[in-house]
């Protein structure tokens, strides 16, 4: 197969959840188990970091790369979803998975993978580990990809995990409390490893020190209160993230990697790394900037930022998924001009269902409706001031459009 071929193969055969939704979603590891026995537990062949939560996992899981990499560790990474190109989800030192070694993996394995029914989820997983492990990389830093307690990605043992946060997101699988969320996403502690929880929450601190306590894993809650290094990673949230990473540096240097001499890396991220989409300039005058921050919590860091910048008019280029209860993120969105769009994926909430939603929420903001992400993001540039900002957001989908 060519590399084209091969994609098409993984994204139309198989359902992936970030694409079709609920409908590929798998509630346990069984066959994730049955794919490390088939590529010979590459899991086991790397040191790795595991990162999960609600918000900010990519970001935290981007730092960490950026420092290990500037320390001279050969450094692996995979994230998900990918907004442009799907080898984003499987690097080393900052370079993407070369194409034919995703063709190569999947040549090999395609009829194991059709005979033990595997996601496409599941498949990534394999192929990056599979990959990590064949590089001999020194450490892997593995995001989770939804929940934690029966994510593909659970089967690390890693020197250190993380929990950025939690909030409500994914709730048809994963609960609808804070409380239950917590239990799925500190599934990811394990026996005797270190763990770091970003936030402190009166709802979910307790789930984390018992199930801490029962793996007699040792927790620690980031409290940093000093001055933090800067990062080019814009967004008022972001401290909360390099806080985490903060705090994670201490717990890996009694693990033997001492990162602090490189907190400098951490004003070129994305450079150093290829991350995108997390408060990105586009343009300027108009300025125009994008961010994946796609659930309430996200929004809501958002919203805040936007409330620091100057402008004459505010432009918002807007999308969801059909899985998302819009009400309480259309609730707290700020007076703008909303350019309303329907990505182009399956799991897209239909034009038509946005608009209800903005009509029944929020009947005071200005509306246009668009079939397209680029048509509406096309208008906004036509219809804005030098002076205007133009937002793209909304869905990690409509931002993978524009980018």
């Amino acid at each position: 197969m060519t590399y084209k071929e091969t994609l098409d193969w993984l994204f139309q055969q198989l359902p992936m959840y970030q694409r079709d939704g609920k409908s590929a979603y798998k509630a346990d590891l069984v066959n994730t188990y049955k794919l490390m026995d088939l590529l010979q537990h590459p899991e086991g062949k790397f040191k790795s970091i595991h990162v999960g939560g609600t918000n900010g996992k990519g970001s935290v899981s981007h730092m960490l790369a950026a420092l290990f990499q500037s320390a001279g560790y050969k450094t692996g990474l995979y994230t998900s979803p990918h907004l442009k190109d799907f080898r984003e989800r499987i690097r080393i030192n900052g370079e993407m998975i070369p194409e034919n070694k995703v063709v190569q993996f999947v040549g090999k394995y395609k009829s194991d993978f059709q005979f033990i029914g595997l996601s496409f989820f599941e498949m990534t997983v394999g192929m990056a580990f599979d990959y990590f492990a064949s590089q001999k990389v020194d450490i892997a830093i593995v995001e989770v990809g939804m929940g934690g307690r029966l994510d593909s990605t659970n089967v690390v043992l890693p020197e250190l995990s993380i929990i950025t946060n939690i909030s409500l997101d994914h709730t048809a699988f994963l609960g609808t409390t804070k409380a239950s969320i917590a239990i799925e996403k500190a599934g990811i502690i394990k026996e005797g490893i270190p763990v770091i929880i970003g936030e402190h929450d009166p709802e979910t601190d307790s789930v984390f020190m018992s199930i801490a306590k029962e793996r007699k894993a040792p927790l620690e809650f980031v409290g940093i209160k000093e001055e933090l290094p800067e990062s080019d990673l814009k967004g008022v949230y972001q401290k909360k993230n390099i806080k985490t990473v903060l705090t994670a540096l201490k717990g890996l240097k009694g693990k033997g990697f001492d990162l602090s001499p490189h907190l400098e890396t951490l004003t070129k991220v994305s450079e150093i790394t290829g991350l995108r989409g997390r408060w990105e300039t586009l343009g300027n005058k108009p300025r125009i900037i994008c961010d994946t921050g796609h659930n309430f919590a996200g929004v809501t860091q958002i919203v805040k930022q936007l409330e620091t910048e100057e402008f004459r008019d505010l432009r918002l280029v807007w999308g969801s998924v059909d899985d998302k209860d819009l009400q309480p993120i259309l609730e707290i969105l700020p007076r703008a001009i909303y350019y309303l769009c329907q990505p182009s994926i399956p799991r897209a909430m239909k034009i038509s269902d946005l608009q209800s939603n903005f009509k029944k929420y929020r009947p005071d903001l200005e509306i246009k409706i668009f079939d397209e992400v680029k048509s509406a993001y096309k208008r906004a540039q036509l219809d804005a001031h030098t002076e205007d900002l133009i937002f793209v957001g909304g869905s990690t989908f409509v931002v993978a459009e524009i980018l």
